[in-house]
């Protein structure tokens, strides 16, 4: 969608996100990325020099970035000892009140797919990347297009 202009104080500043782990706020969360691919197979017709792609299915991750202060991830993620993924839902907050609007977004089907034990260095604050896969999304809230 093509804009001749637009004001900069329409672009959300990240420091107004928030994230939910199945209805719980995680505080110690600073960053949040949610991402759809798509798969394709590539297609080769015969009289066409540049190759099609077929969609064939897609896939969502998405990983959160969290200031380590408990170990809440690690309890969260400790039956996979015995063969045990759980899966819950996220639900990612950006509200910038000088923004368009807040827009919020629902992963469901989440499943962590990395779990950090330890990771410290000295003079360095703990963070933790928790990467995950999602089976569907929802717009919950949207920031509107003009």
């Amino acid at each position: 969608m093509a804009r001749n202009a637009f004001s900069a104080k329409r672009i959300p500043n990240g420091t107004y996100g928030s994230v939910w782990i199945d209805g719980e706020r995680l505080a110690e969360c600073y960053g949040c990325q949610g991402k759809v691919s798509i798969n394709s197979e590539k297609i080769n017709l015969c009289g066409q020099f540049m190759a099609g792609n077929k969609p064939t299915s897609g896939e969502g991750t998405g990983s959160l970035m969290l200031y380590k202060v408990d170990s809440g991830m690690v309890r969260r993620m400790e039956r996979i000892q015995d063969g045990e993924v759980p899966e819950c839902t996220i639900v990612s907050k950006l509200a910038d009140p000088t923004s368009a609007g807040a827009e919020r977004i629902a992963y469901y089907g989440v499943q962590f797919t990395d779990l950090t034990l330890a990771d410290w260095q000295a003079a360095t604050v703990g963070k933790v990347t928790a990467p995950f896969t999602f089976t569907r999304y929802e717009l919950l809230d949207e920031m509107p297009v003009e």
